[in-house]
Formats: C-alpha cells, sequence, structure tokens
C-alpha cells in the first residue's frame, strides 16, 4: 500500500481548508496508508460531529510538530500564520523521502518533491482587506516578517510551482495563475452534511445565511435587503447562525438584530444537527460577501435545497450555475429579484430545477472520485517521480 503523508496545521473545526483535508484524508483510507503532519492532535469526535464525517485514529498514523515548537506557538503575541505554516512544511521536507506523495490543502506549499497542494487563496499574494489586521498596516513590518519566514525555512517557491495545484472554484484558479502563472484543477470541496429531502411546500417562507459574524459578510446588507421585502408586504423572516468573529462588528449586528427582532433569530454557536434541521426547513437562502473565494455557506444552503441569493462575483457565481436571477448587484437588484421569486412559483420551481445539479456536485461522494482520479493522473506522471 502506498504511503502518504499529509501536511496539514490542523484538522480541527471550524475552517473550510480543514474539512477539505478531512475529506481527502476520508478519500485515501483504505486504499493508502495515510501519515498526517500536524500541530494539533486531532479531536476525531468533534471533527465527525462538525464536517459529518466518520474518521478513527486508526485511519492514519499521527506525526505532531515537536512539543517545544507547540507550546512556543501557543504563546506568541500574534498567530504568526505565515511563520508556523513554513516551519511545519521544513519538517515535512524532512520527512517527505519515506513517502510516495506529499499532499496538503493548505495554500501554497513546498514540500520538497512534487506534491499537491490545495489552494483556497494564494496566501503568498497580499491577502484581501477583509483579512488584514492591524499588524498589517505597517508595509515594511510585514515585508520583512514575510521575508523571514520565507527563508529562514527555506521555502522555494520555485518547488512550489511544480506542485499540481489544485483549487477551490475558478474565481480562485484565476487569482493563482495571475499571481503565479500556473496551471491550475478546479476540485469544488464537498458539502459534508446530509440534508433530510423537506419537500418545498412544507418548507418555512423565510431566511436563512451562515457563517461568520464578521464585517466581510457584510450581514447588515441583507437585512438590509430583507427589510425592502418587508416593507413591500412580504413578511419573510430571517434566521441568522453564526460565530461572532470580530469585537468591533458585533455591537452593531447585535443592536440591528435586537431592532428588528420581530422577524430575526439569532442562532450563536448552533450545533451542526441543529443547523442542518433549522437550513432544511426553509425555502431561501442569503448571502453577502463580495468576492468569496469558495462559498461553502452557499453550497450547504443549495445542498439544503434552499433557493439561494449571492453577489454577482467570486465562487458562488460557481455554485449557483451563473443564474442571473440568483446573482445580484446591489440591494436593489437583489430585492427586486427576490420579490419576483417570492410572487412566482412557476419562478420558484426552475430555480430548483437548475440547482439540482450543483446539489450533486457538492456531495462528498462525487468530491472523494475526482480526488482519487486525481492522485492517479498524478501518479502515472514521470516527473511525479523525481525527488528535489
Amino acid at each position: 500500500m502506498k504511503r502518504v503523508l499529509m501536511v496539514q496545521p490542523s484538522l480541527n473545526p471550524p475552517g473550510g481548508g480543514n474539512g477539505v483535508a478531512v475529506s481527502m484524508i476520508e478519500a485515501l483510507k483504505g486504499r493508502y496508508q495515510v501519515t498526517v503532519l500536524t500541530w494539533e492532535i486531532p479531536r476525531i469526535e468533534s471533527i465527525n460531529r462538525y464536517y459529518g464525517t466518520s474518521m478513527h485514529h486508526s485511519d492514519f498514523e499521527l506525526r505532531l510538530m515537536p512539543r517545544w515548537s507547540r507550546v512556543l506557538a501557543r504563546h506568541t503575541p500574534t498567530p504568526m500564520w505565515l511563520l508556523k505554516d513554513c516551519y511545519l512544511l521544513l519538517r515535512c521536507r524532512r520527512l517527505a523521502a519515506g513517502f510516495d506523495l506529499v499532499i496538503s490543502a493548505n495554500n501554497e506549499v513546498d514540500v520538497g518533491p512534487r506534491g499537491i497542494q490545495y489552494i483556497h487563496y494564494p496566501k503568498l499574494s497580499m491577502r484581501p482587506e477583509a483579512d488584514l489586521h492591524w499588524y498589517h498596516r505597517i508595509p515594511f513590518v510585514i515585508a520583512a516578517y514575510r521575508w523571514m519566514s520565507l527563508h529562514i525555512t527555506g521555502f522555494s517557491v520555485e518547488r512550489m510551482l511544480r506542485n499540481l495545484s489544485l483549487v477551490n472554484s475558478d474565481f480562485i484558479g484565476a487569482r493563482t495563475r495571475s499571481q503565479h502563472g500556473v496551471q491550475t484543477v478546479t476540485l469544488h470541496p464537498p458539502v459534508v452534511a446530509d440534508f433530510p429531502p423537506v419537500p418545498w411546500e412544507q418548507r418555512e417562507n423565510g431566511f436563512v445565511c451562515i457563517g461568520r459574524i464578521a464585517p466581510d459578510k457584510r450581514l447588515e446588507t441583507i437585512i438590509e435587503i430583507l427589510s425592502r421585502i418587508r416593507g413591500n408586504g412580504r413578511m419573510v423572516h430571517l434566521h441568522m447562525i453564526g460565530t461572532f468573529d470580530d469585537d468591533r462588528y458585533a455591537p452593531s449586528i447585535r443592536a440591528s438584530i435586537e431592532a428588528n427582532r420581530s422577524w430575526i433569530s439569532f442562532h450563536e454557536n448552533l450545533s451542526r444537527p441543529d443547523m442542518i434541521e433549522l437550513v432544511a426547513r426553509h425555502r431561501y437562502g442569503i448571502h453577502a460577501m463580495i468576492e468569496e473565494h469558495f462559498g461553502m455557506a452557499v453550497a450547504e444552503m443549495v445542498r439544503a435545497g434552499c433557493i439561494v441569493f449571492a453577489p454577482d462575483s467570486g465562487g458562488p457565481v460557481e455554485i449557483l450555475g451563473g443564474e442571473r436571477n440568483l446573482l445580484y448587484g446591489s440591494v436593489e437588484d437583489a430585492a427586486q429579484k427576490i420579490q419576483l421569486t417570492l410572487d412566482n412559483p412557476e419562478r420558484q420551481k426552475v430555480l430548483l430545477d437548475g440547482l439540482a445539479t450543483s446539489r450533486v456536485r457538492f456531495s462528498t461522494g462525487r468530491f472523494a472520485t475526482e480526488f482519487r482520479q486525481l492522485i492517479e493522473r498524478f501518479e502515472s506522471l514521470p516527473s511525479h517521480s523525481s525527488r528535489r
């Protein structure tokens, strides 16, 4: 049985990248001998509960980073994700010769030999404004930090460019090709949840939204859109499902929820089974983040059988099949398209039929099959066997 090294900072929830890594292991177990190199001890019960997987400790061998480095990492004043990632990859390169294949779901990686990297967003470019923190505001500081992280750990961009680059969406594929000049293969991440098939006529005529409560999610825009719908006489309601991720943003959103508590319900830290049940019994989903890298929340709502409205940008455009009646460019555009849908059962049926393909496209079975096929093709390439 061939040996695979999965290098990932963590498998523990939350996080879309960790979810993809877990799904990769699920696809590989029983077919490959998997070893996981990581910073954190995997909490198997939490992983299975959050991601809907059936992982067991026996599915892989665990290699943790040295204890001294884990203690040091826990006590740094800032997260220092890039430096930690680079040090993890340094450790990976020292182990890589003992494996037939090295895989990571943590964006661009230098694993030594030619490996497989799954890119959610090209992290070697400057991150979007929504992801910046106070310590990114001084250009020479962040430039020095990035240089130090890459160079003292021996990260080779040249080796990274030789990897097979999988991406979570065509949108990120275009960003990656522009940044690095490499070919990419789009492998949409799976939605690891079994939503019950609730008939349309039995669903509540309301909306759900899922995700972090943070400025980039633009939750105030969702409230404004639905407020306009209600102002036009459609008595829809909203279930906001998420966890606060920004202390400065939280007070304004809490105030908006309180001001509209007659029709907005907030569910903080909702368990995954309860989230699945709540989403599945509603007709509509709504999203507002601009240029979302993929849009797992959108994919989850589609998998649940909802008609979902989202901005006309980023990964959600692919998830919604480019359907113009579901994509909006402004608050006014969204309100108009939603109102036309609410008022027209035939339009609802057409949209649901169109989204049926997407529900299959984001299944765990589809992801596992395509991922294994990509590995088989990768292993057949002559260049794969070369160790650098």
